[in-house]
């Protein structure tokens, strides 16, 4: 597994922004990220998300030692840019969840694959700034389901960030396989998620 990059000094009002984030009563079940020191608040995933979720989480399990851990619903932060996200799944290892330093997220520097699974109120920010930030923070891979592309559903997987752009690994249709390189080694067959909204 990969080395944490280092984390350029945090922003003086991050504190301030995780507070608001944590105190503020946000409709139940609603996904509450930062991005960019802006709050964005989104509401539950539908059924069909959660069940992708569920199936690449099972897949990942299959691979991973005890010591890393597939989540859904934890936030990951990179505070010097002002970005708290919670990603449909993340691996990071167990180590860091179980000594939160931020308590209610980890650092986004420790993941090592985000996963993003696409809703329409969100397609194209999951598809570009998210992209873009992971990148940045220096995350070895990110996997787009992206259920709404425009050319009908497609998983990307990108890899290799280097000055804050990721290189697109592969990129296959909804029913075809994906597969995921060294630590993960892993294929996953995209025929098993459920198509439409």
């Amino acid at each position: 597994m990969s080395a944490l990059p280092t984390d350029p000094t945090p922003d003086p009002h991050w504190d301030e922004l995780v507070r608001f984030r944590a105190e503020s009563d946000w409709p139940e079940g609603s996904k509450v990220e930062i991005a960019d020191g802006i709050t964005v608040v989104t509401p539950p995933p539908a059924t069909r998300h959660n069940r992708i979720a569920v199936k690449v989480q099972r897949r990942l399990y299959t691979v991973l030692s005890e010591e890393w851990g597939v989540y859904q619903n934890l936030g990951v932060a990179h505070p010097a840019y002002r970005r708290l996200f919670v990603p449909d799944l993340v691996v990071v290892p167990d180590a860091v969840v179980a000594e939160p330093d931020g308590g209610d997220y980890v650092p986004l520097t420790a993941a090592e694959l985000t996963v993003e699974i696409t809703s329409p109120s969100n397609a194209s920010y999951d598809r570009l700034n998210k992209a873009a930030a992971y990148a940045q923070a220096g995350v070895p891979l990110y996997l787009l389901i992206d259920r709404f592309a425009p050319a009908g559903p497609t998983v990307t997987l990108y890899g290799e960030p280097e000055d804050n752009v990721y290189q697109e690994l592969q990129k296959v249709k909804f029913g075809e396989e994906v597969h995921l390189p060294e630590p993960f080694d892993l294929t996953i067959d995209t025929g098993v998620f459920p198509f439409g909204a």
